[in-house]
């Protein structure tokens, strides 16, 4: 794909931005914003403050780190490419992906669609009454092997080109657990990764987690009041609104999940738009800005870079598909999606918001 020029800010002698990313959690859609990822790092004058990962989206994040201390923005692009190729080549089909027999039983052939629905079905029902703690004993993960072979995180932990915050949820009481950058281990990035159902809790000094989507998809928070960045740029995966009301139990199921990870990054976004209108209304006072995190929000700058309409069209199964194929297909939709977001948007960063926060009530 042909990268077009990106409207760059003009009014300064060196026209540099810094920008924080929310990168939300989606399986194998991740690979979306491997592409996003893959776009911003061309653009020199961005600069990436601070990186909030979940999931798929915390795999993302370490890739990033790492890469950038290995190599810079080059490096950073050939960590993540790394790691995308590594999950691809897990895949039980890889060796078919690229040939004929990998095209017609491929994610997006609808032929196929009403001969495999009921086997899903039936590798669902099976999950939910056997859980991983019995379908797994050994609580085997592909994707402990593929990080440690791909993320050094001793690079990682010493990142000093950006910084990090993973999310996971804590088991026992529920609550969000951010892990940061000084501390990261491939551990901690599993447990931002573990979805119950497939896999078992991980546990770290004692605790046991679970997927962060549940409690932050991603978290905003520790990017607000800890990096310097005012512009935060938010990359989801999964889709906010469907417009067509699901009535088979498997697109039921599939919206409700999709409803639940969305829900606390919502909770989120209502609560900082809350607190702009509640500083608004003061007239900004000075005695509001005695504590900072008020003069951060006030001065948040927020971005969302989406493909909501190509990635609706994947049905929610397809995000445990991991063809390098598939793989490759959203890579290039996040990087489509990025070049169209800083060709329209470029320019807005620095100076103003492009996306609004939603209504902190309905009514």
């Amino acid at each position: 794909m042909a990268t077009r020029k990106t409207a760059r800010p003009t009014n300064s002698p060196a026209p540099k931005r810094r920008i924080d990313l929310a990168l939300q959690g989606g399986g194998s859609h991740g690979a979306f914003t491997w592409g996003v990822l893959d776009r911003l790092l061309e653009e020199e004058w961005l600069e990436i403050a601070g990186v909030s990962g979940t999931s798929a989206g915390a795999m993302n994040a370490v890739a990033l780190a790492a890469g950038l201390m290995e190599g810079g923005r080059t490096g950073a692009r050939a960590a993540l490419r790394r790691f995308w190729e590594r999950v691809s080549e897990a895949s039980p089909f890889s060796a078919l992906d690229d040939s004929p027999l990998g095209t017609l039983f491929g994610p997006n052939n609808p032929w196929l669609q009403p001969w495999i629905a009921p086997w899903q079905q039936v590798a669902k029902a099976l999950g939910s009454q056997l859980s991983p703690y019995q379908l797994n004993p050994l609580n085997l993960n592909p994707l402990r092997e593929i990080l440690v072979d791909t993320v050094n995180f001793e690079r990682v932990r010493g990142c000093h080109r950006t910084q990090l915050f993973i999310a996971a949820t804590q088991v026992s009481t529920g609550e969000l657990r951010v892990f940061r950058q000084d501390e990261l281990t491939a551990e901690m990035v599993l447990a931002s990764a573990c979805l119950p159902l497939l896999f078992q809790a991980v546990e770290i000094r004692g605790e046991a987690y679970w997927d962060g989507g549940y409690a932050g998809n991603p978290t905003l928070m520790p990017l607000i009041s800890e990096t310097d960045a005012d512009d935060l740029l938010l990359v989801p995966i999964n889709p906010q609104r469907r417009d067509e009301v699901p009535t088979q139990a498997n697109d039921i199921l599939d919206r409700a999940n999709e409803v639940t990870f969305n829900a606390s990054l919502l909770k989120e976004l209502r609560t900082i738009a809350l607190i702009k209108e509640l500083l608004q209304d003061a007239g900004r006072p000075d005695s509001a800005y005695q504590r900072p995190l008020f003069q951060r929000i006030d001065d948040l700058r927020l971005h969302r870079l989406d493909a909501d309409d190509e990635l609706s069209k994947f049905g929610a199964s397809s995000k445990l598909q991991t063809g390098r194929t598939f793989l490759l297909q959203l890579h290039e939709i996040g990087r489509h999606a990025a070049d169209d977001w800083l060709h329209q948007h470029g320019k807005d960063i620095g100076k103003r918001s492009t996306c609004p926060l939603p209504q902190t009530y309905s009514g």
